[in-house]
């Protein structure tokens, strides 16, 4: 047999999302994250299902305040004490290694259109005094879009660079009681996300491999977007007052499917790189050394908002079912193979709910049928450019179909769509697009599919059925 995967390269962590309809036991993930040689995890919220998993591990956690409780740890510092004795306390004393507390998630984003500004930094504030209360070593932060700074557009250099304006003042305050408390700065860049927003962003600088034309900024030479990114909020700390202030990469990865460039070898070739990055430590040009930073993500989340795009439901390094999508070398050393997949993972039986081809007489019922399918369940594969972008009129309609089917765990009623729809046996998968059989859910707490935005739904139902 093949040696296991070797550890992780020193300081790569991985985020860890639990939005999905069918999540894995949350110990059988942590057995593969170790048998992965991966040490830290960056978690969303404090939920002890997943948190207990992590006791005795030796994997260190970032546990997460969601934005929707900031406004009553900030309101209150009895809720950030209840809050730390709860959470961190308990946790610590149960053997999970909890490390920071990450306050909030990317709170001052533009779209949020100002509704965590005025809350964020007294949260922040009542919640590292209750961790210093309750004597524990640990550090409060708040990850932050790589938006809260920008250059300028007619000097788009990293030294151009400083906070957003109209949360300067606030940015300069939150990274001086950061700095003062010895805590990160915790930022998340998406190169992905550069290309995803401009037509005219030049592909090769996402990538680390120096294929695209560099920018020049006071003798230093950025070959590609992260590295230009990062330098642009260091150039803001120096502004800001904290020039050596320690900052952790807390998201940074590619997506899968959901889009023309969200696919399985620019993921592939994205990961290569930054991972050869960090382990040979060669850090960014104003910032050379150790860097620390979180892959986003570990698994699939069939239940992320699509609003962003639909590659949100994308970014995991494993399928929804703890398969590695791609090989990879998490050391960084180049010895691409297929990560350990999660073990233990029980399937739904294996069958399909396909469109009924002999029913064409009724498909005046077809658009309201597949517009309902794809409101509650994922059918983001079908985008322009996507996995399933090459199926036939049918088979778009087959597609919806299944993946309701598979989400309702495969209730014989849930593969009706009034008479249009039938249980086959024979795999439907068509090509390179995988319909998928569920599997059998660890969680009691299952809750349905948030409904998509009705505009979204409709484009893709008016999409699958051209």
């Amino acid at each position: 047999a093949l040696p296991g995967p070797a550890a992780a390269a020193s300081g790569v962590g991985v985020n860890w999302g639990t939005m999905m309809s069918h999540p894995m036991h949350p110990a059988a993930v942590v057995r593969m994250l170790s048998a992965n040689g991966v040490d830290r995890v960056k978690l969303f919220d404090a939920d002890p299902w997943t948190v207990s998993a992590l006791a005795g591990s030796g994997i260190q956690a970032m546990l997460a305040v969601p934005n929707d409780h900031l406004a009553a740890v900030a309101r209150d510092p009895r809720r950030a004490r209840d809050w730390v004795r709860d959470n961190v306390t308990r946790n610590l004393d149960a053997g999970v290694d909890v490390r920071y507390v990450a306050v909030g998630n990317e709170p001052f984003l533009k779209s949020y259109n100002g509704s965590f500004i005025n809350i964020t930094f007294p949260a922040l504030k009542n919640m590292q005094r209750a961790l210093d209360e309750a004597g524990v070593m640990v550090k409060a932060v708040v990850p932050l879009n790589a938006d809260v700074y920008n250059s300028p557009e007619k000097t788009p250099v990293p030294s151009a660079g400083s906070f957003r304006k109209d949360i300067n003042t606030l940015m300069v305050s939150i990274v001086n009681f950061l700095h003062r408390n010895d805590a990160p700065f915790v930022v998340n860049i998406y190169p992905y996300l550069s290309l995803y927003q401009n037509a005219n962003f030049p592909l090769n600088f996402s990538f680390f491999d120096g294929g695209s034309k560099p920018v020049f900024d006071k003798g230093l030479v950025y070959t590609n977007v992260f590295d230009a990114n990062f330098d642009t909020l260091v150039w803001s700390l120096r502004k800001a007052g904290v020039p050596d202030m320690k900052i952790i990469v807390g998201e940074i990865g590619w997506p899968t499917d959901g889009d023309k460039r969200a696919n399985v070898k620019y993921a592939q070739k994205f990961y290569d790189g930054f991972l050869k990055k960090m382990a040979k430590n060669v850090g960014t040009p104003l910032r050379p050394g150790r860097m620390d930073a979180y892959l986003f993500a570990l698994i699939d989340e069939n239940q992320k908002s699509v609003l962003p795009g639909r590659f949100e439901r994308h970014w995991g390094l494993f399928t929804y079912d703890g398969k590695p999508k791609f090989p990879m070398d998490l050391s960084g050393n180049g010895q691409d193979r297929y990560l350990l997949g999660v073990e233990g993972v029980q399937y739904l039986p294996s069958q399909w709910c396909v469109f009924d081809k002999d029913l064409k007489d009724r498909y005046r019922e077809l658009p309201a049928s597949v517009n309902y399918a794809c409101s509650n369940a994922d059918c983001t594969a079908l985008g322009y450019g996507c996995s399933c972008n090459g199926l036939s009129h049918d088979g778009n309609i087959s597609y919806a179909f299944n993946m309701y089917f598979q989400t309702m765990d495969q209730d014989v009623r849930a593969c009706s769509f009034g008479g249009l729809a039938k249980i086959v046996t024979a795999n439907a998968s068509q090509g390179g697009c995988v319909f998928p059989v569920q599997i059998l859910s660890a969680s009691e707490r299952v809750v349905p599919l948030r409904v998509l935005a009705a505009s979204l739904v409709l484009s893709v139902a008016v999409f699958i059925l051209m």
